[in-house]
């Protein structure tokens, strides 16, 4: 068998009890955090490439996904909580720094892992979700004022109301996040002349708006029974207690209101992503707010799922954003 030809899985120890990860190759640590509702997996394709360019590639499941612990209580799921698993991880396998690099929510753990423990996170890369330092009003007053018209409610509203996106979501699981998948990927989303899947009617649901009877081309069915058994067995609430704890991170990182993250930094995002048009603001602060950042990139005609839809591009703008990186 080649070498890196697999993953290795491991349960290590964390603040809150363990966490899962997949590890292949050898090298410098690069530690890769996924979003929601995702797991190790959307990794699958980068953790070989990393592998073979001489990197110890590490994919956790965040705190309340997959084989890791479900703490009970949102607040468990603090931004605060997530980086000192993220550090755990770390220290577990025996290093003393890594690289992180996070997709979606996970960017956002990344971005904070690095600013928080800048001892032990050397260098940042994010996807589809741009650093933006904390600060402006508290989140939920901002996303209740980003209401649609007719009353349609943002679906981070939706999902920070403990139970509401589970009563949706957990009985079928699988057909959800397929339709989840298909809105957010360019080559399935609805037309740009059709109500935003981003938002919920009155009454209705999110799901009300995905697009039906059909999976995006980055997602076999394999890749979706996977991804459905995990959440399956799970249930949603620890994925979704990252929505229900968005006022209280804006309160625990007070003190890093309007902070840079100086390590040096990489953003990739897609043009057909909604993350990267409704935070376009933040990608045109980044010489302020990451003034070590090396490359930021726009892969066009590509949606939020980035390192999936498009993973032979993302494997080779990270290798060669790695190897210029100061030697650890």
């Amino acid at each position: 068998m080649p070498q890196h030809a697999q993953p290795i899985h491991r349960l290590v120890p964390s603040p809150a009890g363990r966490v899962h990860l997949a590890e292949q190759g050898s090298g410098p640590l690069v530690l890769l955090l996924h979003g929601f509702p995702e797991s190790w997996y959307s990794w699958r394709h980068q953790l070989p490439v990393l592998a073979a360019a001489g990197y110890r590639a590490v994919a956790v499941d965040v705190r309340g996904y997959g084989r890791s612990s479900r703490p009970a209580g949102d607040a468990a799921y603090r931004m605060a909580e997530l980086v000192e698993d993220a550090t755990a991880v770390v220290h577990a396998l025996g290093e003393r720094t890594a690289v992180a690099v996070g997709h979606d929510w996970g960017a956002g753990i990344a971005a904070h892992a690095a600013l928080l423990r800048p001892d032990v996170f050397r260098a940042v890369g994010m996807l589809s979700v741009p650093y933006a330092p904390r600060g402006g009003p508290r989140p939920s007053e901002a996303f209740a004022a980003m209401a649609g018209n007719g009353g349609d409610e943002f679906y981070v509203s939706y999902f920070q109301e403990p139970g509401r996106a589970e009563a949706e979501i957990e009985p079928d699981v699988r057909g959800w996040l397929a339709g989840f998948y298909a809105a957010l990927s360019a080559d399935s989303m609805p037309a740009a002349d059709a109500p935003d899947p981003h938002f919920v009617s009155p009454g209705g649901t999110l799901r009300d708006r995905f697009p039906a009877g059909r999976l995006p081309a980055w997602l076999s069915e394999d890749d979706l029974d996977v991804y459905a058994g995990e959440f399956e067995r799970t249930g949603l609430r620890g994925a979704l207690a990252r929505y229900r704890n968005m006022d209280r991170d804006w309160e625990d990182l007070a003190p890093w209101d309007g902070a840079p993250i100086t390590q040096p930094s990489l953003f990739i995002g897609g043009t057909r992503d909604a993350s990267t048009m409704w935070l376009a603001d933040a990608i045109d602060a980044f010489p302020v707010t990451l003034p070590g950042l090396v490359s930021s990139h726009l892969l066009e005609g590509c949606g939020h799922w980035v390192q999936q839809e498009r993973p032979g591009e993302v494997g080779r703008l990270l290798t060669s954003w790695l190897a210029a990186l100061p030697a650890a």
